[in-house]
C-alpha cells in the first residue's frame, strides 16, 4: 500500500509532545505522592493502589488501542488520548479523596497507554531504516518529562511557594501539563498520518496473530515484565523508599532521568555498536548494580546508585520494542503494544504487592500492635513519628533489595538471548538463497 505524503519531523515532534504528558505525570505524581498522603491520610498500601492505577489504564489502553490502530488510524488515537489526559489532569486537581484520585489517575493512565498505542507504530512507520534508535529518541521525552516533573515539584517546594488562591502547590504542579496537552492536541489535529506498517506491508491479520504466539515473541513479552519493572516500579517509588536516607530523595529521580535522557539521545552509535540484545544484557547489568548501590549506601554513593540505574534502565524500553520491530516484523502494531501492556501490567501488580509489603514491613519494625495508620498521623518530632522514620530507613532499603533480584534473572535471560541471536545470525548466513 502507498503511504501518504507525510512531514515526518513534525510528526515526530508531535509525538514527542504527546509522550512528554505522559512522562510528565509520572514524574509530578512521583514528586506529590508523599504529599498526597498527607493531604488525603492514605497510607502506603493506599498510594500504591493510586499509583499503579495509572498502570491499570496503561495496558488496557495500549493493548485495545493496538488491535483497533490498523483499523481506525493513529490520528484519532492520539485525539482520544488528548481529551483522556484533559479530563484525568483536571479531575486530579479538583481530587476531594481516595476515590477521585483513584479515578483520575485511571483515566491519565489510559491517556498515557493510547499515546503509546498510536506512537510507537507511528515511529516505526516514519523511521522504517531505524526503528531501534528513532524509538530511543522517541522514548527519551519520557525520562526527559520525567526529569522536567520532578524538577518542577523539587524547585516548587525548594522555592517555598505556597498555594495560590484556593489551590494547593501539588494541584498548580499538576496543572502545568494542561500546557503540553494542548498543543499536540492542536499539532495531531492538523497533521496527515500514515497507515502502519503492517497495513503498507500487506501482512494479513491472520498472519499477524501466528508472529505473536512465536517463542521469541512470548520470550520477549516475559523478558518486558522485569524490564518494565525494573525501570517503572523503581522510578517512581523512589520518593517514598529513600525519603529517611537521604535529604533530596526526588533529586536522585531527577539525575537517574536525566542520565536516561542523555543516553538515549545518543543511542544511535550504541545500539549500532552492540546490537539490542547486546544492549539489553549491558543494561541488566547496569541496573542490577544501581539498585544495589541505592539500597546499601548512604550519602554521595546514593547518587552515584542512581547515576549507574540511570545508565542502565536508560536503554530497556525502546530497546525492547525496537528488537521486537526490527526482528519480529510480522507482530506488527499489536506486537508493539502487547509489549508495552505487558510491560505496565506487571508494574500495576508488583507495585501493589510492594505497597502492601512495605506496610508490612513498617508494621514488623514498629511495636508490637502499633497501628500503622496512627503512626503515619502522629505529629512531626514526636516520639510515634520517629518510630516511623526509623522504620521507613529500614524498610526502603529492603524494598530495593526484592527488586534487585529482577534484573539479576534478566542478566541470565539477556545471556541466553545473545547467544540465540548468534546461532540464528550464523544460521542465516550459511542458509543458501534459493533460486
Amino acid at each position: 500500500m502507498q503511504q501518504p505524503t507525510i512531514h515526518r519531523g513534525q510528526l515526530f515532534l508531535a509525538s514527542c509532545s504527546a509522550l512528554l504528558v505522559t512522562s510528565l505525570s509520572f514524574g509530578i505524581r512521583a514528586g506529590i505522592l508523599g504529599q498526597l498522603g498527607v493531604d488525603f491520610h492514605l497510607n502506603a498500601s493506599e498510594l500504591g493502589t493510586i499509583a499503579a492505577t495509572a498502570f491499570w489504564g496503561f495496558p488496557l489502553a495500549v493493548i485495545i488501542g493496538g488491535m483497533v490502530v490498523d483499523i481506525i488510524g493513529m490520528k484519532k488515537l492520539l485525539l482520544l488520548a488528548c481529551v483522556f489526559h484533559l479530563v484525568g489532569i483536571l479531575l486530579t486537581v479538583f481530587a476531594s479523596g481516595y476515590w477521585t484520585l483513584f479515578l483520575s489517575t485511571l483515566l491519565i493512565g489510559i491517556a498515557n497507554g493510547t499515546v503509546e498505542a498510536a506512537c510507537n507504530p507511528l515511529v516505526a512507520a516514519i523511521y522504517p531504516e531505524n526503528k531501534t534508535t528513532k524509538l530511543n529518541h522517541f522514548h527519551l521525552w519520557f525520562p526527559g518529562g520525567i526529569f522536567i516533573g520532578t524538577l518542577i515539584v523539587f524547585l516548587y517546594n525548594k522555592a517555598g511557594i505556597g498555594p495560590i488562591g484556593s489551590w494547593d502547590p501539588w494541584k498548580v504542579q499538576v496543572a502545568v501539563m494542561l500546557i503540553p496537552t494542548l498543543i499536540y492536541g492542536y499539532l495531531v489535529s492538523r497533521l496527515k498520518f500514515p497507515v502502519t506498517e503492517r497495513v503498507a506491508a500487506g501482512v494479513s491479520t491472520s498472519e499477524m496473530y501466528k508472529a505473536l504466539a512465536t517463542p521469541l515473541f512470548v520470550f520477549m513479552i516475559v523478558c518486558m515484565f522485569g524490564t518494565a519493572i525494573t525501570e517503572l516500579f523503581t522510578g517512581q517509588w523512589i520518593d517514598v523508599l529513600l525519603k529517611n536516607v537521604t535529604d533530596n530523595p526526588l533529586l536522585i529521580l531527577t539525575l537517574e532521568t536525566g542520565v536516561m535522557v542523555v543516553g538515549r539521545g545518543l543511542a544511535e552509535p550504541v545500539v549500532h555498536k552492540l546490537s539490542p540484545q547486546g544492549v539489553l544484557l549491558i543494561s541488566s547489568v547496569l541496573a542490577a548494580l544501581g539498585i544495589y548501590l541505592l539500597g546499601h549506601t548512604t550519602g554521595n554513593m546514593v547518587f552515584a546508585g542512581a547515576l549507574i540505574f540511570g545508565m542502565g534502565v536508560c536503554y530497556f524500553w525502546p530497546t525492547m520494542l525496537g528488537f521486537v520491530s526490527e526482528n519480529l516484523p510480522k507482530t506488527g502494531a499489536v506486537g508493539l503494544n502487547f509489549m508495552g501492556g505487558a510491560g505496565m501490567f506487571a508494574v500495576s501488580v508488583y507495585m501493589i504487592l510492594m505497597g502492601s509489603h512495605y506496610d508490612k514491613l513498617l508494621g514488623d519494625k514498629l511495636p508490637a500492635g502499633a497501628d500503622l495508620k496512627a503512626y503515619t498521623n502522629a505529629p512531626g518530632g514526636s516520639e510515634m513519628a520517629n518510630a516511623l522514620a526509623e522504620a521507613k530507613k529500614a524498610a526502603g532499603p529492603q524494598i530495593l533489595d526484592t527488586t534487585l533480584i529482577i534484573p539479576i534473572i534478566l542478566v541470565f535471560a539477556f545471556t541466553g538471548l545473545v547467544v540465540y541471536m548468534r546461532g540464528r545470525k550464523k544460521t542465516q548466513l550459511l542458509t543458501p538463497v534459493s533460486a
